[in-house]
């Protein structure tokens, strides 16, 4: 199968699959699962962080994050396109009684400090308490600047905010601006890392921040039904694919570049290269092209797709150079013959 909806569908190697059978594990609930401990006290010291909790999603991970930042009635700032408020099923106003305040992200992914700004509340108390600026790095595939995550830095400090980082593919975005890791989380609080992405883990995130946060998250976690007892099966995973899969994303990126060069040679499909930073692309589809029916024909021949206008296609270590001449070569098959 050549999947281009997500990196969220990579399967195991033989090699993780290995790591996972033999991992020694214990009950986590009880801190007894040496194998979480290690990827947990191993991340935490990786990235700069006191501390580090193994959690079962990324969107787990966020919801420990702004519950432990903020409590009810508090308010988070975020982007419009911010996964954790648009995509997470609204948990941090229907689980942590936290108002997001999202305000419109900029065409390169940043929000405007100046918006920002005028987004934070009085101290009155006819509103709600803001107290927490949240950033996602990479999003929509577009990396954020090194200089603009100080410029947030030095926002959250004069106004008295505490800084979050949503970094489900913020390993993505290091490769990208070829730099250590730790370049971007220096400016964080707190941040997430999401291991079954393009990093290739079947299961899981880490979030990451000072001692005391971390505890609040533990009780935050066991609260939301996230204990996992012998989890180090899952976590052998997560720390063998941030030790051995972190350079390979740069073959995501370059692949996701050749498949958007590949599309803008089929008619009908458009796809502005410039744009394209890591392993996400987003392909402009004419409307006269029914991608229901596109879809269903390529599922067909093995390649998934997601509908959409823009669409977007995501490049993963299952994805080869040669699957997508494959998958060119089968796209132009299809519509030549809905002509």
């Amino acid at each position: 199968m050549i999947d281009f909806r997500s990196d969220t569908v990579t399967q195991p190697t033989a090699e993780m699959r290995t790591a996972m059978a033999n991992a020694p594990v214990g009950d986590d609930v009880f801190s007894d699962d040496p194998t979480v401990n290690d990827l947990e006290q191993w991340a935490a010291e990786r990235h700069g962080f006191e501390a580090a909790i193994f959690t079962s999603s990324g969107t787990q991970a966020n919801l420990l994050a702004l519950m432990s930042h903020c409590e009810r009635g508090d308010e988070y700032l975020c982007g419009q396109q911010a996964h954790n408020y648009k995509y997470e099923a609204g948990g941090a106003a229907v689980l942590g009684s936290i108002q997001p305040q999202p305000v419109e992200n900029e065409k390169d992914g940043t929000l405007s400090f100046a918006k920002l700004k005028a987004a934070i509340k009085p101290d009155d108390f006819h509103f709600a308490r803001t107290k927490l600026l949240s950033l996602e790095n990479t999003i929509n595939g577009k990396v954020l600047p090194l200089e603009y995550l100080a410029q947030a830095r030095h926002f959250v400090d004069e106004h008295g905010l505490k800084l979050h980082l949503d970094g489900a593919r913020v390993y993505n975005a290091a490769v990208a601006l070829n730099v250590d890791i730790r370049e971007i989380a220096c400016h964080f609080d707190s941040m997430t890392i999401c291991l079954s992405k393009g990093l290739g883990a079947p299961v899981g995130s880490l979030l990451l921040g000072d001692a005391e946060f971390i505890h609040k998250a533990r009780r935050i976690r066991k609260m939301l039904g996230g204990g996992m007892r012998q989890a180090g099966i899952l976590a052998a995973a997560g720390k063998m694919v941030l030790t051995e899969n972190v350079e390979r994303l740069a073959e995501d990126h370059s692949n996701a570049k050749y498949l958007a060069e590949q599309l803008n040679q089929v008619d009908g499909f458009s796809v502005r290269t410039e744009l394209v930073q890591t392993n996400m692309l987003f392909a402009k589809v004419d409307p006269a092209i029914d991608q229901q029916m596109l879809c269903a024909e390529l599922k067909k021949k093995e390649i998934l797709l997601l509908p959409g206008n823009p669409m977007r296609l995501v490049t993963h270590l299952g994805i080869s150079r040669e699957d997508i001449d494959v998958f060119v070569s089968e796209l132009k098959a299809v519509l030549a013959q809905s002509l």
